[in-house]
């Protein structure tokens, strides 16, 4: 038999995807690219439950809001360049393979930094998290320049992008080598943030193509995954808390009660996150794209920030915390409701905000207000959790009930905007 050898993943010119792709899906390779970001979620996740339960409030939130968004940036980056230009060659996939291992230093740099935070007036330990960061986004830099180099319709888009994230890592190498205490970095940290968030709208205004031609459905997808992912975190907290009353007290009516709570919290904030159709109304909408992929950021965090909760619990549970119940309680309570009012907020950005959600999200926070109440009270903490799950039992429930002829009537009323708007052109 003949033939020579071939490549399967031959290289590929970067020319951009279809937006209206039929079928358009996640591919394996940014199913195994998520994965990477459950190790720095996890190792973020027990560092803020150790900081919490002893107290150190201050080092827990501003290492937590670091890590993570360092994280989910470079994941947002990576997911929209991925829906606009994904060719799944061996360039492509070497370079994405450069991304995880990125990924994977940062985690390792999460521990020196909250250790570092935690000590007043030090100098703060960002130098392994930041390199690990840099090492993603610069390899987000050759999938732009390659885009570039392509001969695509978008050259000029892809410049800017390249150019202005390679600006700002310059800037980010230059935090390795500098010695600051807390608020200067917070500083520092602030300024690059909002460059870093800068660069998209310049590129994608600047350019003069348009907009780079990602996916609607397939961006929903792909946070959607990413949600899924992270709410495993949850899932974790929830192991590690019946761990905790299991070891002290057995199996026991409250253990029951303490699964049937985290786990409760954990779906309803899963299915509450689907009931915007996030696919359709972005479809629609492309305009609410920096509005839909910048919230998720909040959105993210928040997920996280609640397995995080749930292992505080757990160390509250198994008395090796320092804080009170109260402080246990809020651990959770404070990410889940700040989640159920992002979740609501993006529900009316993309489709328009409706009274029946302003009452949804009153009674929500009025269920989250007693769960504080309780726990204030000296109600036990697995009977709070309990409470605290029936906040996003309340939105499935509502929208089960009312949810579908809504935003049947809301795609419906945007579809008809947009045709109008076209035909009026």
């Amino acid at each position: 038999m003949g033939g020579g050898l071939g490549v399967k993943h031959r290289l590929t010119r970067m020319t951009g995807r279809d937006p209206h792709e039929d079928g358009r899906a996640a591919t394996n390779l940014e199913l195994f690219f998520d994965l990477t970001f459950v190790v720095a979620f996890s190792f973020a996740g027990v560092e803020v439950a150790h900081f919490i339960a002893e107290g150190h409030f201050k080092t827990a939130v501003f290492g937590f809001i670091f890590c993570t968004f360092a994280a989910i940036w470079a994941w947002i980056n990576f997911s929209w360049f991925a829906s606009a230009f994904d060719t799944d060659d061996w360039v492509y996939r070497l370079t994405t393979m450069v991304q995880m291992v990125g990924v994977l230093i940062l985690a390792l740099g999460i521990a020196p930094l909250f250790e570092s935070l935690d000590h007043q007036g030090g100098v703060v330990d960002n130098r392994v998290l930041v390199l690990g960061y840099v090492v993603m986004r610069l390899a987000m830099v050759v999938q732009w320049v390659r885009a570039a180099l392509s001969g695509t319709d978008y050259r000029r888009t892809c410049l800017i992008y390249a150019g202005g994230i390679t600006i700002v890592q310059i800037a980010w190498v230059a935090v390795i080598f500098l010695d600051t205490t807390l608020y200067q970095t917070l500083i520092v940290i602030g300024l690059l943030v909002l460059a870093e968030m800068a660069v998209p709208p310049i590129a994608e205004t600047l350019g003069r193509e348009g907009t780079t031609p990602w996916h609607a459905h397939h961006i929903a997808e792909r946070y959607g995954l990413l949600a899924i992912i992270t709410l495993g975190e949850g899932i974790v907290g929830t192991a590690a808390a019946l761990q905790a009353v299991v070891h002290s007290q057995g199996w026991t009516v409250e253990t029951a009660v303490l699964g049937l709570a985290g786990v409760g919290i954990t779906f309803g904030m899963w299915w509450i996150y689907f009931i915007v159709p996030s696919g359709q109304a972005l479809h629609l909408r492309r305009g609410r794209a920096f509005t839909f992929g910048y919230f998720h950021i909040i959105i993210f965090m928040a997920i996280a920030m609640m397995g995080a909760g749930l292992h505080v619990a757990a160390l509250y549970l198994e008395h090796e915390a320092t804080i009170g119940a109260t402080a246990a309680v809020a651990a959770v309570v404070i990410p889940v409701g700040i989640y159920l009012a992002c979740i609501f907020l993006l529900y009316g950005f993309l489709l328009g905000f409706h009274r029946v959600h302003v009452a949804e999200v009153i009674g929500m926070a009025a269920i989250l207000a007693i769960a504080m109440v309780c726990a204030s009270a000296g109600v036990s903490v697995v009977i709070c959790l309990l409470v605290v799950a029936l906040a996003p039992a309340l939105g499935v429930v509502v929208d089960e009930l009312a949810g579908a002829s809504r935003r049947a009537q809301a795609l419906d009323a945007l579809e008809a905007s947009v045709r109008g708007g076209a035909a009026g052109r």
